[in-house]
């Protein structure tokens, strides 16, 4: 599929591209339900963005050996020495140091959670919806041991099952700097290109997941610690040791404010970063003179031999509401 293009519509000076790439959207079941029927049945909402170009063809993302990237190579490291194949937990931290990545040569992969198990309606103001990154790779590996089920006990509620994740959407986004007169802040922008628009979008539409929407996007300061009692991110938060560690350079965009336009997107490439996505339009066009074509956009085609998160992650997750657009 790849990153896609965009065509520019209106002419918008204070409009500027950060970032491109692809955007892939899974659900995973409650723990011990095979299938998902419903919102309801949602245990967890992933998202998982790859940036393949923008402003800068080179990132800064965490040290490879801190947070869950590094824990699952250490843990890949005991379980080759003492021969067991048996699930351990991974240690929570956050991401801290820094390693460059040339996104347009190398594969960065940013799996993320929504804590609402679903993105905020772009049609209908709300209030924002808190998100973290759960995992910083390059390693393509990590994502799909992060995505597959999972066989675990525990000491109150014995044996539990969680089932493999679902694919659930596929297509290109945008991060981009909006600096109007009033005030600089950075959307996030998508485009569908499956399920295909002639399918079914049952679970799309239960979790928000539009054709195409645009969200302001608000990085949250790891280091405010207090939260004013009429935020919506009140109740919400990592602990302490899960929560990113930016390096200067990052954490200096901040000042003494509890959060930060997404500027530049660097900010996610930290496990422990939180955001906070704010609604703000279902036609990208409408509101930014921003056409987002699909590569199904530009050549017609559109069967499952042009889907790159199948080719990027196989058989992980059922594809069944990628493509058929119902719950499984």
């Amino acid at each position: 599929m790849g990153q896609g293009q965009e065509i520019k519509t209106r002419t918008e000076p204070h409009l500027e591209i950060q970032e491109r790439g692809e955007i892939f959207f899974f659900y995973r079941p409650k723990v011990d339900k095979e299938e998902a029927h419903g919102a309801e049945d949602v245990q967890r909402l992933y998202i998982v963005l790859r940036p393949e170009s923008g402003e800068r063809p080179v990132e800064d993302k965490q040290d490879p050996h801190s947070g869950k990237e590094g824990s699952i190579n250490t843990k890949s490291n005991n379980s080759d020495q003492n021969g067991s194949g048996k699930s351990t937990a991974i240690a929570a931290e956050g991401g801290h140091g820094k390693q460059q990545v040339k996104i347009e040569k190398q594969p960065l992969l940013r799996l993320i959670v929504m804590g609402r198990k679903s993105l905020p309606d772009p049609r209908k103001r709300s209030r924002p919806y808190w998100g973290f990154v759960e995992m910083v790779t390059t390693d393509v590996h990590h994502v799909k041991t992060a995505l597959k089920g999972e066989e675990y006990d525990t000491s109150t509620r014995g044996h539990r099952h969680n089932s493999p994740a679902r694919a659930l959407g596929e297509g290109i986004y945008r991060i981009l700097r909006h600096n109007p007169v009033k005030r600089m802040h950075t959307h996030l922008i998508y485009k569908l290109e499956f399920p295909p628009e002639d399918e079914k979008n049952e679970p799309q539409e239960c979790l928000n997941i539009e054709r195409q929407a645009s969200f302001l996007i608000q990085i949250k300061n790891p280091d405010q610690h207090a939260i004013s009692a009429g935020s919506a991110a009140s109740s919400r938060g990592l602990q302490n040791k899960r929560k990113a560690m930016f390096p200067a350079h990052l954490q200096g965009q901040f000042g003494q404010s509890r959060y930060a336009p997404a500027d530049p997107p660097d900010f996610l490439n930290y496990e422990g970063c939180e955001f906070l996505l704010i609604s703000a339009s279902d036609d990208i066009e409408d509101e930014l003179g921003l056409d987002l074509k699909t590569e199904q956009a530009q050549t017609g085609e559109s069967n499952e031999s042009c889907s790159d998160l199948v080719k990027t992650f196989g058989e992980t997750a059922s594809t069944k509401a990628l493509f058929q657009g119902t719950w499984v």
